[in-house]
Order: C-alpha cells, then structure tokens, then sequence
C-alpha cells in the first residue's frame, strides 16, 4: 500500500489516510519504506485518542512528516482508509522537542460529509469551546508524556488551513 503516494486532492476535498482510529490506546504510524503501519507508542492509562488521527499525503510539515490531521466523525474508521474530508480549520502549535529545539506541528481538522453528527461543520468557528479545550488538552498531555511541550498558537478558520496544507505539498 503506497499510502504516502495518493493524491493530496480529490475535487474539493483533500484526502486523509487513517493512521490511528479515533478511541484507540495504540498511536500507529504508517511506514513508506515499508508499506506498513507500526506501532509508535502505548497511550498511558486513561487516555485514548478523541478523534480519528492521520495525515495528508503529499505535504509536509515543518517537522519533517506529512501534515496531521484530526478527522471529526461520529465512529471510527478502520486503519489505512482513506476518507475524502472537508478542512474545517486548523490549530497552531509549537513542539518543543526533548533536545529543546522548537518545531510547528500544526494540526488540521477536517470532516467528511458522511458524518451524521459532524458532517455540516464548514469552520473550525462552530466547534465548542469545550471541544476546542479538550483537543488542545489532549495535545499537551500527550507531548508531556513523551517528554515535549506542545504549544498552542491559535485557531484558524478553513481557508487559513487550506492555506497551510497547499503551501505544505511536496
């Protein structure tokens, strides 16, 4: 599976490939040398990922690998599908590595139509507050746990994140 070698876009969309599933404990990370998934890391107890977690195949972000990005659905998706999703926005942040180096490692939020529950966001503006805190949260603690900080930069609408993710392509 040459998951890295699909096309950013299809029509309007772009394209996600699902690296982790949205309520996993088991962080997964899609290998190209090797056309597999691996396994990255054990979530410690408690936590889990709130939404499905992947990346947009040929871009690259500031901190070497292809963008991530959360997909917001109502279940979860089966690892290596690729979903056609809608960019809904993006959030900001720094890594501050273990070595102290500090890289972007933004993080864009999509949707795909198919959603019952999340399928009609258009922005990143009509999530919650809560939700917005809760992903933020779960970035932090995440980052902390591998002994990093993660810094949040801000919100940006769909166009910023559109934006991004082109100026981002291989």
């Amino acid at each position: 599976m040459k998951l890295n070698k699909i096309s950013t876009f299809q029509d309007e969309y772009v394209q996600v490939v699902i690296e982790t599933p949205k309520g996993s404990t088991h962080k997964y990370d899609y290998d190209p040398k090797l056309e597999v998934f691996c396994l990255n890391k054990i979530m410690p107890l408690g936590m889990s990922f709130p939404f499905d977690f992947g990346f947009i195949p040929g871009t690259r972000g500031g901190d070497g690998d292809p963008l991530d990005i959360l997909l917001l659905m109502d279940k979860p998706n089966i690892q290596g599908v690729v979903v056609q999703c809608r960019v809904i926005g993006v959030l900001e942040a720094a890594q501050i590595e273990r070595d102290g180096k500090q890289v972007r490692n933004d993080r864009i939020l999509a949707v795909s139509d198919l959603s019952k529950q999340d399928g009609k966001i258009m922005d990143v503006g009509e999530l919650s507050a809560g939700t917005k805190t809760e992903i933020e949260s779960f970035f932090k603690q995440y980052n902390i746990l591998a002994g990093k900080e993660f810094q949040t930069l801000g919100w940006k609408g769909a166009t910023e994140a559109m934006e991004l993710i082109r100026s981002q392509l291989d």
